[in-house]
């Protein structure tokens, strides 16, 4: 039986861009209650959503302040999408050590610590469902997104981890790991090898139907996933030749430095006036 989205109560972080927009839109179209989180909620269309407040997802207690407000004024939280996240690209060399630690904050521990903080609320009422975003880069890292590949395979095993921790407890957990996605931070990639690119609306209603009916392990488009198993079961030698003769390093590493990413890597890997 499908899950109603009707009336419950829903915060999306990263809500006000990309995914984390097309989503909270289709949920607030489903009939949901839904709160946006992000460091520019004014980029949102806020008018479509319950409520639209500034988070910084790197402060802990910014976060955590958040989920508090979302609870105070508009009652408990049903569903957290954990979503922000972002996506500089550079050969690992190069990578500064302060993008590296903002990947780590914004991808990774904003994600276990928005969990937790769900975990707390949802487990004494006996149910909820945390969707996690990660990327199908944690199942097929690319060159030139090193530390990115890193922070989504870690989503992941966090999200499986949690979700034996949660088994009897009616609380549903969910990682989301979608493809070639055509938003922002996609900026200058002209295209993956075997990777044919979706939108944000695309990710936003397999997350509506992963709501609707929970599952765990979610692929978009779904086809990924039985391309995954057939290459572990190919080994990895075969899997890297055919990354090799598909030239499936090129598009990552032609984008890194390229003008059309210049706006997007210099917002997101810039500290904001009091942030961490």
């Amino acid at each position: 039986m499908a899950h109603s989205l009707a009336d419950k109560v829903i915060a999306v972080t990263g809500g006000a861009r990309g995914i984390g927009a097309a989503t909270a839109a289709a949920l607030t179209r489903a009939g949901a209650t839904v709160a946006i989180g992000d460091l520019e909620p004014e980029a949102a269309n806020a008018g479509h959503h319950a409520l639209a407040l500034r988070v910084d997802v790197t402060d802990r207690d910014g976060l955590t302040a958040f989920l508090d407000t979302v609870e105070q004024q508009l009652g408990p939280i049903d569903v957290l999408i954990n979503n922000a996240g972002i996506m500089p690209l550079a050969r690992i060399e190069d990578e500064a050590d302060t993008t590296t630690e903002r990947i780590l904050a914004i991808n990774l521990h904003a994600v276990i610590h928005g969990s937790r903080e769900a975990i707390v609320r949802m487990r004494p009422r006996g149910g909820g469902h945390i969707v996690n975003v990660a990327s199908a880069a944690a199942k097929i890292p690319f060159p030139g997104g090193a530390t990115y590949a890193a922070t989504k395979s870690g989503v992941f095993g966090f999200s499986e981890a949690i979700r034996a921790e949660l088994h009897g407890s009616g609380i549903d957990v969910s990682c989301v790991l979608p493809g070639f996605v055509q938003t922002e931070l996609a900026a200058g990639l002209t295209g993956v090898p075997g990777f044919a690119p979706i939108t944000a609306d695309d990710v936003a209603e397999t997350i509506i139907n992963t709501l609707r009916r929970p599952r765990f392990e979610v692929y978009v488009p779904r086809r990924i996933g039985p391309a995954l198993r057939f290459g572990a079961l190919t080994g990895r030698r075969f899997s890297e030749w055919l990354q090799r003769v598909l030239r499936a390093e090129t598009p990552m590493l032609a984008a890194v430095g390229s003008p059309e990413r210049k706006a997007y890597e210099q917002r997101v890997t810039t500290r904001r006036k009091g942030t961490r």
